[in-house]
């Protein structure tokens, strides 16, 4: 597993713990309250409360996990990647077409003609980084 890898499932895993510890700290609240109006409870149902709380909470969550990894698909981080057209030759400045928008684009790689597709690198403000694609 590469570094990349490893660090992106630490931190995942520190959203899902982060979660995690307000719905410990509602439990603990719960708790508290309970014991202030001198409810009694065994230490035993405490503890088996906890476990079965903790569990549902840990697999609710768990199920956040896949959605934390899945590829942005709105906004700037959504566009790297996409293939568009180029409508006005970039020299190496012109404007391209991706998903029927007109958009502002700069070749990386030089000159590329109309028609040709691009690859978006890279989005500064509503200017987009391209290269040809491959």
């Amino acid at each position: 597993m590469t570094n990349k890898n490893t660090s992106s499932d630490m931190k995942t895993w520190l959203i899902v713990l982060i979660a995690l510890l307000d719905d410990v700290a509602a439990l603990v609240l719960v708790f508290v309250v309970l014991w202030f109006f001198d409810v009694e409870i065994s230490l035993t149902v405490i503890i088996v409360i906890g476990i079965v709380f903790g569990t549902l909470v840990f697999v609710v969550h768990r199920a956040i996990v896949p959605s934390l990894r899945r590829k942005k698909i709105t906004g700037a981080e959504g566009m790297i990647g996409l293939t568009g057209e180029v409508a006005q030759s970039l020299a190496p400045k012109g404007v391209i077409k991706i998903k029927g928008e007109y958009w502002k684009a700069r070749s990386v790689e030089g000159e590329i003609d109309i028609d040709e597709e691009v690859e978006i690198l890279e989005v500064k403000g509503l200017n987009l980084e391209v290269k040809r694609k491959e």
